[in-house]
């Protein structure tokens, strides 16, 4: 077990959280939710022992070995791939290596084979002689090919190395596992093989993730850092959203009587419970929520904006088509003889090769004319575009939000401005930030103010959750659901793709393309599901 007690973290200028007293135990995954800056990955630090908490401690049992996620993906550059594994449990790895030292001696001495013998023994009570296949699994159930085990970090790609070192995460069974943003940068393949590898862990699971559809498959309870407190709730991400929902409209609907409130609480426990069963982890595991306390359902003092798109014209029967189209990176090709037509009331989701997809969407919307075949929008068609660096519309950009929202607006009164802010969470004074000075997260609520102020017909967007909150993505996932243009899109987000899209088109690493007219669900069973047979 992982216990706090009476945990604070303080600042000169900003409390955190204070009084936290929580119990993490075995067979349970449990997700760490909050707003942007609550300090979830605090957290997660005060957990580990990287950070010392204000007041109060953490404790574990000895015996209990802890492991979390590395951050640095280049910390690792001069290790093979397997020795980069392995080092997830640091006693074994070091025991390794001392071992392999002293064979290597030309002059072993009596009191070498002593130390040996001693090493030798330690290292079969941990396992040692599995470990590479132990780690070789891990691997190859990530995506990684055998092949690769033995080369170099410095020669894998950015996505290969996410993966290596999420299997030194896991490698060796740890009883305490700690993952923030475990799915950033991995494949639907990879994070359906995580899923599956984490409903079989018997540890402890601790998660910080913005992909909700994985908090929902993995989770049995949720820690929500709200009002500078941490409370655990019984449930997945989708329990403790539906139940605070919930829980604030019964607050308002004040003239209820509470036996009323409780009922209507006990029914809609119920309702989940039996709507969810399928959820691997999070209820048919353990029938968490048959037993859950009525007082851990509380209101949540979260902050949504509003997204909304305002369709400029309806389509006409030509939208867009693209005929053969190529391009390439570096001398190698991204995509090759690329051919659609969009479609009335097509919302295409996009997936696989990012690079490719940033350039489709690039050269689509005039940014790059690196290509070769041809491609035509048709004459009643408005296009906006959601790039995914948006860098150069705010860097070095001397304006605050309201003069640099009139830039893209025919309207330039302040009221309407002010409006469309306060809509996106910039109300007050915070709409007299300066441009240049924005987080990630507040760039991209300002790209959609400058989308929404400019209605359309079609709406491309790459990667629009990054750098967001739950809470943002909520709301930029309920806008595009009721767009009624036409969407070309690509995201990490398993719900955000399944909510929205009715068409799917994957381009592959080796620049073919497969076009589906179907739901995301519906491809992935058919197309991604039945490869991933056999992988753990």
């Amino acid at each position: 077990m992982l216990q706090v007690t009476d945990v604070s973290v303080i600042f000169p200028d900003k409390k955190l959280f204070d009084d936290v007293n929580l119990l993490f135990q075995r067979g349970n995954c449990y997700g760490v939710i909050g707003a942007n800056g609550a300090g979830k990955s605090t957290f997660l630090k005060i957990l580990s022992g990287e950070k010392e908490p204000s007041t109060g401690h953490v404790s574990k049992d000895k015996n209990e070995r802890l492991s979390k996620l590395k951050q640095d993906h280049y910390a690792y550059e001069d290790f093979t791939v397997m020795d980069t594994v392995i080092q997830g449990n640091e006693e074994l790895y070091a025991i390794q290596k001392e071992k392999d030292a002293i064979y290597m001696k030309p002059d072993f001495s009596d009191e070498d084979g002593i130390r040996a013998g001693e090493l030798e023994a330690r290292f079969a009570e941990m396992n040692g002689y599995e470990a590479e296949a132990d780690a070789s699994r891990l691997l190859q159930g990530l995506g990684i090919d055998l092949e690769k085990h033995g080369q170099m970090m410095y020669e894998l790609r950015e996505s290969e190395k996410v993966k290596v070192l999420l299997a030194q995460a896991l490698f060796g069974n740890p009883e305490i596992l700690l993952l923030d943003e475990p799915t950033n940068g991995l494949d639907v393949r990879a994070v359906m093989w995580l899923e599956d590898f984490l409903a079989d862990f018997e540890g402890i699971v601790i998660i910080v993730s913005h992909d909700r559809h994985f908090l929902n498959n993995v989770c049995t309870h949720m820690v929500d850092i709200d009002f500078g407190k941490i409370n655990m709730v019984t449930g997945n991400y989708d329990f403790w959203y539906e139940s605070g929902q919930l829980a604030a409209k019964l607050i308002k609907e004040q003239n209820k009587k509470k036996e009323e409130k409780i009922k209507e609480l006990q029914n809609f426990i119920a309702r989940f419970s039996a709507n969810k069963s399928k959820s691997r982890q999070a209820t048919s595991r353990k029938k968490l929520l048959d037993k859950i306390d009525l007082t851990e359902i509380r209101p949540s003092s979260r902050r949504y904006p509003f997204v909304g798109f305002t369709l400029s014209r309806e389509v006409g029967n030509e939208i867009l088509t693209v005929e053969n189209l190529s391009s390439e990176l570096d001398g190698s090709l991204l995509f090759k003889d690329l051919t659609f037509r969009l479609d009335k009331d097509d919302k295409v989701a996009f997936i696989g090769n990012e690079v490719a997809i940033t350039r489709l969407f690039e050269i689509l919307t005039g940014h790059s004319d690196d290509f070769s075949g041809e491609f035509k929008w048709g004459q009643t068609i408005t296009m906006r575009y959601f790039p995914r660096d948006n860098n150069a519309f705010f860097d070095g950009v001397d304006k605050n939000l309201i003069d640099w929202l009139r830039d893209y607006s025919e309207d330039q009164s302040e009221i309407v401005m002010r409006s469309l802010l306060g809509r996106m969470l910039f109300s007050g004074d915070e709409a007299l930030k300066k441009a240049d000075v924005l987080s990630g997260g507040e760039r991209v609520r300002m790209m959609f103010s400058k989308m929404m102020i400019d209605p359309a017909n079609v709406l491309i967007f790459d990667q629009p959750t990054n750098h967001l909150d739950l809470e943002s993505i909520e709301a930029v996932n309920n806008g595009l659901m009721d767009f009624k243009g036409n969407l070309l899109f690509t995201s990490h987000d398993h719900q955000f793709i399944s909510s929205i899209a009715n068409r799917i088109i994957e381009i592959k690493e080796d620049a073919s393309f497969r076009d589906a007219k179907m739901d995301y669900e519906d491809y992935i069973a058919r197309y991604i599901a039945d490869s991933n047979t056999g992988l753990n």
